[in-house]
């Protein structure tokens, strides 16, 4: 299935997720650091969404309260809330 979001309070401002079965299948990060975006979602390929929420969640930017990888967390939270209602 895929999923999108609009992340917040980053440079990159479209993440596109394929997601299958709890799975992340693929994830495209559109802007952002072109190094830092591919490695983050050649990382969370074929993990289970919630490792990828407890290894992501919190990593901030800077002086940004936020990053790429926290928003691809708060993405999946999202995600797992529109599909268990």
């Amino acid at each position: 299935m895929e999923y999108r979001y609009v992340p917040e309070g980053v440079c990159s401002f479209e993440m596109i997720f394929e997601i299958d079965n709890g799975i992340i299948k693929k994830l495209q990060i559109i802007g952002g650091c072109p190094g830092n975006t591919v490695g983050v979602s050649r990382l969370v390929e074929n993990r289970k969404i919630d490792d990828v929420i407890k290894m992501l969640k919190g990593i901030p930017c800077g002086e940004k309260p936020t990053s790429c990888p926290d928003q691809v967390a708060r993405a999946l939270e999202e995600y797992k809330e529109k599909m268990h209602q």
